[in-house]
């Protein structure tokens, strides 16, 4: 008999393997539990509500980015690199997960508990702060324009990160985030290196 920490996350990764299905109809406990051979009442004995399930996902999606994103946001010696690098980061972990890529663009949390819906936004609001970070470490070693504003930055970053979440959960797992991954940021490098009008562009000493 597995053990209850086991058992809890092979309910997990059960329900992250269903919701993998490109158009996959509402998940409910009745399902889930029939795709693990259990009855419902197992899965609450381990789960207090669907809701809980969803939050053991964001909790691991959660855990797995940060530590991803803390490790390159300890790189001293990366400038700009950085900030493409924990874009690498998100592309990936959604191209690699397509079940908690839904989760990371609420689709599948629309007709569930809202806290779902704002525990999501807590952890993407985490994101964005790591990522203004990174851009203003790197503007202060002139890998980016000095006058660049990291905040305005950080969320277009961001931005363009879940505008290709969007795009690969609304094709049906069709159009891969990284797809033009080096071209499109290429794109924004080049915005984020120019000076703003009127202003003095980084000094080249």
């Amino acid at each position: 008999m597995a053990k209850a920490g086991e058992r809890k996350l092979q309910i997990l990764q059960t329900l992250a393997e269903m919701l993998e299905a490109p158009q996959a109809e509402k998940i409910t406990t009745a399902a889930l539990a029939a795709r693990l051979g259990v009855s419902e009442a197992a899965l609450y004995r381990h789960f207090a509500s669907k809701a809980q399930m969803y939050e053991g996902l964001i909790e691991f999606i959660e855990t797995t980015l940060f530590g991803l994103i803390n490790r390159i946001g300890a790189d001293e010696a990366a400038g700009a690199e950085s900030v493409l690098a924990m874009a690498k980061v998100l592309l990936a972990f959604a191209e690699k997960n397509r079940g908690m890529c839904r989760v990371l663009t609420g689709e599948v949390l629309v007709n569930e508990n809202p806290r779902l819906q704002a525990r999501v936004n807590q952890l993407l609001d985490r994101i964005e702060v790591s990522l203004k970070q990174a851009v203003r470490i790197a503007a202060g070693r002139g890998g980016l324009a000095a006058d660049l504003d990291a905040g305005a930055a950080a969320n277009l970053v961001l931005a363009w990160v879940q505008g290709r979440w969007q795009q690969f959960v609304k094709s049906g797992f069709a159009r891969v985030p990284t797809e033009q991954l080096v071209a499109q940021w290429g794109l924004l490098a080049r915005a984020f290196s120019a000076s703003t009008p009127g202003s003095p562009g980084p000094s080249s000493a």
